[in-house]
């Protein structure tokens, strides 16, 4: 029964991803192999499935070579030509995708390489479907993990993968395309990393295959533009070849930039004006996929050309299609040509008023249309975020914010997810409103409320209905999150908006009652908001929503809400200052639980330690009660996140906690600088320094980090004074990390380098 044997694999590789590891179960891997050569084929079959799943379970330094090689051989066997089985074929295909990362030494071998790479081709040409598909699985695999040996392969590569995308069955296509997505991924790496300056002495050369088959590479791409489904703009989880083409195109535009676009464009010419509504809805796709790599200088006058008949296209085309695809172009237009980063724009006064009128007119197309309109909308706002005091979309903000919140209470809002983009589109019109429209933000204000209040009222819904209701409290929460940082950011407004203060905490706390988990963050973050917004009068609300904020901090299953009620502890410490106090001893000891628990999310730590030093900054010497805990709880943290050998993930979340350690450390020597009692710091330096020695010689910090680090430094020289200086002279690095740090070409870190030289300097000489 192939679902028990099945299992049984499943079974096999867990047990052997706990014990293989700790070097138990020695026999498993040869008495598999010598399954592999019994009949019935069936037990051959779910042999080479287990060994597919033992590689996905088990990471590759835990199996020897020799070990490999003999996988290696049996999946190969299993694969070839000569067995006569399908299934077992098919079991071999799809173990050598798993197995292809343990392949490292076997791929060195030029011998061995080409075997592999024959055996691989060759089953793409398998008679049977599912071996084809699961062939090109592996040639894409192989793309992204030996990208640096393929040059040999490239064009029988190209030629297989041109007749699938041509020929064959639509899932096999969609693998043959995504192999050329995954070069153009490794080659947009590897450029970004070496910049342009290219040079030929670092560890992966880029062997511009993109930039080679362009010729034939983009014709083929195109051609699947034209294979669309029928209702395929209507469905969101659609994916089909013309989509993959589509999207393998876009990548080879941000590979090759300006050399691709005479490829394209007489495509778009071609096909723009044709009768047939696949023709010009594959021109439209083909133009919006190649706005992000060229540069705006090649393309700005393609979009000045195009841009009137786009409009034309969005209010007059038959086709919903095209309509849905001519609006996710200008979105496109609009998220990468235009806006204060380029230089000339493509939009004028003149033809401003034009593009919101259509946009404003599409939203009342059918839901994929209308999404698509408030999408373009967003970009178009955000891109006027900088321009001063007057803001070319000022005379339409009212007409802009009416369409919006109407387009909210369409019968049909909640398909294509057009209710949860209208929202996110007002709240970036608001978030990048000028001074000027701040009276029309202030009487969104009441609108937001009532409809939030209305949420609240409705009684006896169904579970659908519920669910429904609470991603709505969830879009309302958000938006008056937005509203609430901008009218607090400047005085005259944020005076306005404080009358309106006491109900809108009101309606978040009535939020809170409510059951969904998103709910609870969106209350959360626009509550922090309101905090920040509403300073130490805040106080007034605490006793109420106290118990809110610590049930938030106790949620380990919706580990997003815990993160974010604690980032809201720490706004709520700038706002309230000394006045948290009250509240500490139920912080701290949740926050001192969270970070001794293995049940919660370990993404949530670095905030915890970020936000003892909001706690310490709020509350001065008044942390002494707290010191010894917490700064126990940052030692082990500290040892644990120096040494730390592993992938590029792990390295990220080591820098993140770097990061909230030395937050949490500034925070506390900041706090203490001007009490009595900075002597009680003096015990913990040394240990300091040694964690900056620490993570400064192991040459893996962020930006950000090191910006922290060398901040925590001068904290430590301005707070402690004389205790310190003799210290810092005596410690590893200190001298070496300030001079690197004064030097950088980042200004944020090289500021924190000088302050932190200025505090060392007084601290020695005392």
């Amino acid at each position: 029964v192939s679902d028990a044997r099945s299992t049984a694999s499943q079974a096999i590789a867990k047990v052997a991803g706990i014990e293989l590891p700790q070097k138990q179960w020695p026999e498993l891997i040869g008495s598999l192999l010598s399954n592999v050569n019994q009949q019935p084929a069936h037990a051959k079959q779910a042999t080479l499935e287990t060994l597919g799943y033992l590689c996905e379970e088990v990471p590759p330094n835990v199996i020897d070579q020799d070990q490999v090689n003999k996988i290696l051989t049996a999946v190969v066997q299993g694969m070839s030509a000569s067995e006569v089985n399908t299934d077992v074929r098919l079991a071999a295909t799809r173990a050598l995708y798993n197995a292809i990362g343990f392949a490292q030494a076997n791929f060195i071998n030029d011998m061995e390489r080409d075997y592999l790479m024959r055996v691989v081709c060759e089953a793409t040409l398998s008679p049977e479907s599912r071996i084809r598909q699961a062939a090109f699985e592996c040639l894409v695999s192989i793309s992204s993990t030996y990208y640096e040996k393929l040059a040999a392969y490239i064009q029988d590569i190209f030629n297989i993968t041109v007749k699938a995308v041509r020929e064959d069955e639509e899932p096999v296509a969609l693998q043959a395309i995504e192999f050329w997505s995954s070069i153009c991924d490794e080659e947009i790496d590897i450029l970004e990393e070496f910049g342009v300056e290219f040079t030929g002495d670092s560890d992966i050369t880029c062997f511009y295959f993109i930039k080679q088959a362009l010729p034939a590479l983009v014709p083929m791409l195109l051609e699947t533009l034209l294979k669309q489904e029928e209702d395929q703009d209507q469905d969101e989880g659609a994916w089909n070849i013309a989509m993959a083409g589509g999207t393998c195109l876009g990548l080879v535009a941000r590979t090759v930039g300006d050399d691709i676009v005479p490829f394209v464009v007489p495509f778009i010419e071609e096909n723009i004006q044709k009768p047939d509504w696949r023709q010009r809805e594959a021109a439209t796709y083909a133009f919006g996929s190649i706005l992000e790599g060229p540069s705006p200088e090649k393309l700005i006058p393609l979009v000045n050309v195009a841009l009137n008949f786009m409009l034309s296209a969005l209010t007059k085309d038959p086709s919903s299609h095209v309509k849905d695809t001519t609006a996710w172009a200008l979105g496109r237009i609009f998220e990468f040509l235009h806006g204060s980063a380029v230089g000339s724009t493509v939009i004028t006064q003149e033809n401003c008023q034009q593009l919101v009128t259509v946009l404003l007119q599409s939203m009342n197309d059918t839901p994929n249309v209308a999404e698509k309109a408030c999408g373009a909308l967003y970009f178009l706002a955000q891109g006027y975020e900088e321009v001063g005091p007057s803001s070319p979309l000022t005379p339409f903000f009212q007409e802009i914010v009416q369409s919006l919140l109407s387009v909210t209470h369409r019968e049909d809002a909640g398909e294509s997810r057009l209710r949860t983009a209208a929202y996110e589109t007002l709240n970036e019109v608001v978030r990048c409103s000028t001074d000027e429209t701040a009276p029309l933000v202030l009487q969104l204000v009441p609108v937001i409320m009532m409809e939030l209040h209305n949420t609240l009222e409705g009684q006896n819904l169904s579970s659908d209905g519920r669910e429904k209701q609470s991603e709505l409290q969830g879009l309302l929460c958000g938006c008056l999150q937005v509203i609430i940082q901008k009218l607090g950011s400047s005085e005259p407004t944020k005076y306005v908006l404080m009358q309106f203060a006491d109900q809108v905490m009101g309606l978040f706390l009535r939020v809170f009652a409510c059951r969904s988990a998103t709910v609870h963050e969106e209350a959360m973050l626009a509550i922090g908001a309101l905090a920040y917004a509403t300073g130490p009068d805040f106080a007034k609300y605490m006793p109420e929503f106290y118990r809110y904020l610590e049930t938030g901090l106790q949620n380990f299953e919706e580990y997003q809400v815990c993160a974010v009620t604690v980032g809201v502890v720490g706004d709520i410490c700038r706002a309230l200052e000394e006045k948290i106090v009250p509240y500490c001893d139920g912080i701290m000891t949740q926050l001192l639980k969270n970070l001794s628990s293995n049940q919660l999310n370990r993404s949530v730590k670095p905030p915890i330690f970020s936000c003892f030093g909001d706690i310490a900054l709020a509350v001065g010497e008044y942390f002494e009660k707290y010191l010894m805990w917490a700064m126990s709880a940052l030692q082990r943290a500290a040892e644990l996140s120096t040494h730390v050998a592993g992938d590029d993930e792990l390295t990220e979340y080591t820098n993140s906690l770097r990061n909230g350690i030395l937050e949490a450390y500034s925070g506390i020597f900041q706090g203490f600088k001007s009490s009595a009692k900075t002597q009680l710091l003096i015990p913990y330096a040394p240990h300091i320094l040694q964690f900056l020695d620490g993570i400064y010689m192991e040459k893996d910090m962020d930006d950000v980090v090191m910006k922290t680090a060398i901040g925590v430094l001068g904290d430590l020289a301005d707070t402690l004074g004389s205790h310190a200086g003799s210290l810092i002279q005596q410690s590893l690095s200190s001298k070496d990390f300030l001079n690197e740090c004064l030097s950088s070409e980042d200004l944020m870190i090289k500021e924190s380098a000088e302050w932190a030289k200025l505090a060392i300097s007084r601290a020695i000489s005392v």
